[in-house]
């Protein structure tokens, strides 16, 4: 079982991002789970949000503590927060920052910055950054396929809303991809 914990305040979309994975990763054949977890429920407040992905089925109900991943939506919560707790060795954390680095994580985990703010800003036109986060996430961990990632945005979102936010996923997908992330 592969583990994603999603790091972001109230109103960045933390929940939809990991639906949207799970969904994701349904349509690849694998078992998703997705579920939030809320502290104070205020815009702005961290929350947490978590995704489990399986080759077996899914019996575990807890959140997740030590997972693969985990994806920062404001970078500002690492001050915050300990972030990292518990993130296994080999793990990928994503960092929506325009800081090139300067994050400390533990050994053994590669961290991925990207301006995901700058992305939806230009594509969305609004600091939205849970789709562009989602494309980095395909990119860097290929537990989804970005044209599933796509069909589970265009299954939320209609019309521009859909257009708008698959180009956003897409240009970070590209730029993990190509190492300019």
């Amino acid at each position: 079982m592969r583990e994603l914990r999603i790091h972001g305040r109230g109103g960045q979309g933390s929940v939809t991002a990991a639906e949207l994975i799970a969904v994701a990763a349904f349509a690849g054949g694998v078992y998703a789970q997705a579920f939030p977890a809320f502290g104070v429920e205020r815009r702005g407040a961290p929350v947490q949000a978590f995704v489990r992905l399986s080759d077996e089925t899914i019996r575990l109900r807890s959140q997740v503590y030590e997972p693969d991943y985990i994806i920062v939506q404001d970078s500002t919560l690492i001050r915050d927060v300990n972030v990292f707790a518990g993130m296994k060795p080999g793990g990928i954390a994503i960092v929506n920052t325009e800081k090139s680095g300067g994050y400390e994580a533990p050994e053994g985990v590669r961290i991925i910055t990207i301006d995901a703010t700058k992305i939806a800003l230009e594509e969305i036109g609004l600091p939205i950054t849970n789709t562009a986060l989602m494309g980095a996430f395909a990119a860097a961990t290929g537990e989804i396929d970005f044209s599933a990632l796509e069909d589970a945005i265009r299954g939320r979102f209609e019309g521009k809303l859909a257009d708008t936010n698959i180009r956003s996923a897409q240009r970070a997908f590209e730029m993990v991809k190509g190492g300019n992330a």
